[in-house]
């Protein structure tokens, strides 16, 4: 618990530092209870925010498999309670310990994409957010983030300025369990339900491959 302390302080010092943030509805996200925060990928900061921004101790957090051969982020995982992941191949006991903690009360935070967005805007999301999702039954709350791209927050550094960022959290919503006659289709459904969900969040451009679906459409016409 010390430890955890210490690196939430540390990382409070970093994104102070390095951000100027602002929140919307940031009061959307429980403080306690099964959940899951799902937001969009833009930069190394955002893993970073959920620990400056949620007090809960009880905070899922996956870390790239790469990282586990660096000392440092592995003390930093372990005093953080992260759970290290494959993203490369079917990581069958993470994935239990994921869902045995959100069933066990606790926050997971993920990013459905899977991995930092080259392009700045919404690349597709993989299906891991929406299983866990229909597995567990735990609300998903949508996040929003903008501003924490790595090109303009080494640029801002560079000139001693912070990044002005933003943090746009949405309503919760669930998603139903898994329809096992059309596994695969209802899975996609669920994965672009998820991500329509985050990009009804952000501004038009970063909405990237999800610009002209449907859902997104209906949601944002809906919040107008």
């Amino acid at each position: 618990m010390l430890l955890q302390r210490f690196f939430r302080a540390l990382i409070t010092l970093i994104l102070r530092t390095t951000s100027k943030i602002n929140t919307i509805n940031i009061e959307n996200i429980s403080p306690q209870g099964s959940c899951i925060l799902a937001s969009n990928h833009l930069g190394r900061l955002d893993a970073l925010m959920v620990y400056l921004l949620v007090s809960r101790p009880d905070i899922i957090l996956t870390v790239a498999e790469k990282y586990q051969k660096v000392g440092f982020f592995r003390w930093a995982a372990k005093s953080l309670n992260a759970i290290f992941i494959d993203r490369f191949n079917a990581d069958v006991a993470a994935l239990r310990t994921v869902l045995k903690r959100i069933k066990g009360g606790e926050m997971y935070v993920i990013a459905p994409e899977g991995t930092r967005s080259k392009t700045e805007s919404l690349i597709e999301g993989q299906a891991g957010a929406a299983y866990i999702a229909a597995k567990t039954g735990a609300p998903v709350i949508p996040v929003a983030l903008t501003g924490t791209e790595d090109r303009i927050v080494v640029s801002n550094l560079k000139k001693l300025r912070r990044s002005p960022v933003l943090v746009r959290v949405g309503e919760p919503f669930t998603i139903s369990p898994l329809d096992r006659s059309n596994r695969d289709a209802d899975l996609k459904a669920k994965t672009d339900e998820i991500m329509c969900q985050i990009a009804a969040l952000l501004p038009a451009s970063h909405h990237g491959v999800y610009a002209d679906h449907p859902r997104l459409k209906e949601l944002t016409a809906k919040n107008q």
